[in-house]
C-alpha cells in the first residue's frame, strides 16, 4: 500500500472512530437502527469468515436475535446445533437457515433449558454425538411481567437467564475445551446498564415483583457470568464475551416491554441485533487482538460489553460500577451460586 493510501485509510479510520463516538455518546443513536446503519457504512463491516467444519450450538434459535443469529451463522457454513422450546418456530429456522446455509449441517433439538432433565439429557446427547463444541451461543431468554417459578422454586427470569446458560455451558465445557479456540457468546441487554450487580438483590421475590427489574438484574448477571467463563476457561482455548443488541424489534420485545415497541422505525431490524453475536461467533479469540477492544477492556479492567462489532463500556452510572477487585469476588460469588443451584458436583471438577 502507498503511503497516501495509507493516510487515507488512517483518516477513514479516524472519521469512523469520531462517528461511532458521537453515537455512543448518545444513546439513541447508539442503541438504535441508526446506530447500525451507520456504523455497518463507515465502518466498512464485511462478512463473517467461513466455519466450514465448525461445531456451533445457539439456543433460543426459534425465534428473534437467536433466529437471526442461526441464519447468520448457517451463511458461513458452519455446521449448526438450534435449540429451542417451540418445534414448529425451531423448525421454521431450520428451513431458513438450510435455504441459505454455506454447506454446514442444521440440526434443531426441541428443549426448554429451564427443564435441569431436559437440558442434562440434550448435553449427553451432543457431548456423545460431536467431538468439539467451537462456539455456545446464549441467547434463550425471557421477561416475564409477573411472578413464576421454576420447578426448583428459582425465579423464574434468574432460572432462564442466568442458571440455564451456567447449566449448559458447564455440561458442554468439556466439548468447549476440546476445540483448542472456542467462543462463548451471551447475548445481555442494555437493560444491564440500569442496574448495579448485587448477588443478594438478584433474586426478586413475589412480594413487589418487578419484571423489567428482575430482567435487567439477570442481564447483569449474565455479564458477570461471561467475564468468569472467560477467566476460569481462556487457558484452555475458550474465549467468552457479553454483547448486547441495542433495542431490537422481536416478539419479546413487544411482549415485554411493550412501550420500546412504540419506537417503531427506530428498532433494529433482528438481523441487526444479531449480527455482533454472529460476528463474535465467528471471529471467536481475534476480537480481542483489535486496538478498538484492548483500548476498552483495559479501560473497563478486562470487562466491557459489545455491541456493533466494538467492545463498550460495561458501566454508564456511577451507582452500578463496580471496581475490577469487587468484579473478581462477584464473579466468584455468583459462579458459586449458580454450581450450589445446578450441578455442584461437576461444577467443581470444572473449574
Amino acid at each position: 500500500m502507498s503511503p497516501d493510501a495509507d493516510r487515507a485509510g488512517g483518516v477513514v479510520r479516524s472519521l469512523a472512530g469520531i462517528i461511532d463516538g458521537l453515537l455512543e455518546a448518545t444513546v439513541v443513536g447508539s442503541f438504535s437502527r441508526v446506530g447500525a446503519a451507520v456504523r455497518s457504512r463507515t465502518q466498512g463491516w464485511d462478512d463473517p469468515p467461513r466455519l466450514d467444519g465448525k461445531v456451533i450450538m445457539v439456543t433460543g434459535a426459534s425465534s428473534g436475535i437467536g433466529r437471526a443469529a442461526s441464519i447468520a451463522l448457517a451463511r458461513t457454513g458452519a455446521h449448526l446445533l438450534l435449540v429451542g422450546r417451540n418445534p414448529e418456530r425451531l423448525a421454521a429456522t431450520r428451513r431458513s437457515a438450510v435455504a441459505v446455509r454455506g454447506g454446514g449441517r442444521v440440526e434443531i433439538s426441541s428443549v426448554d433449558v429451564v427443564d435441569p432433565v431436559a437440558l442434562g439429557a440434550f448435553a449427553e446427547h451432543v457431548t456423545a454425538s460431536e467431538e468439539r463444541l467451537d462456539g455456545l451461543v446464549h441467547s434463550a431468554g425471557a421477561l416475564f411481567s409477573d411472578y413464576q417459578t421454576s420447578t426448583d422454586g428459582t425465579e423464574l427470569t434468574v432460572a432462564t437467564n442466568v442458571l440455564a446458560p451456567f447449566r449448559l455451558s458447564l455440561l458442554v465445557s468439556p466439548l468447549l475445551r476440546r476445540s483448542t479456540s472456542s467462543v462463548i457468546v451471551t447475548v445481555s441487554s442494555g437493560g444491564m446498564y440500569t442496574q448495579r450487580f448485587d448477588l443478594d438483590r438478584l433474586e426478586l421475590t413475589a412480594d413487589g415483583f418487578n419484571g423489567v427489574t428482575a430482567y435487567a438484574r439477570a442481564k447483569r448477571a449474565q455479564v458477570v457470568l461471561a467475564h468468569e467463563w472467560g477467566r476460569r476457561w481462556g487457558c484452555d482455548g475458550v474465549a467468552s464475551y457479553a454483547m448486547h443488541p441495542g433495542w431490537v424489534d422481536t416478539p419479546g420485545l413487544s411482549t415485554g416491554l411493550p412501550a420500546f415497541a412504540h419506537l417503531g422505525p427506530l428498532l433494529r431490524t433482528p438481523d441487526q441485533g444479531a449480527d455482533t453475536v454472529a460476528w463474535l461467533a465467528a471471529n471467536g479469540p481475534r476480537t480481542q487482538d483489535s486496538p478498538s477492544a484492548r483500548r476498552d477492556q483495559r479501560r473497563e479492567g478486562a470487562g466491557g460489553i459489545w455491541l456493533d462489532r466494538r467492545c463498550r463500556r460495561e458501566y454508564y452510572l456511577p451507582t452500578t460500577y463496580r471496581s475490577p477487585a469487587n468484579r473478581r469476588r462477584d464473579g466468584d460469588r455468583l459462579w458459586a451460586w449458580c454450581a450450589a443451584r445446578t450441578i455442584p458436583q461437576a461444577a467443581q471438577r470444572l473449574q
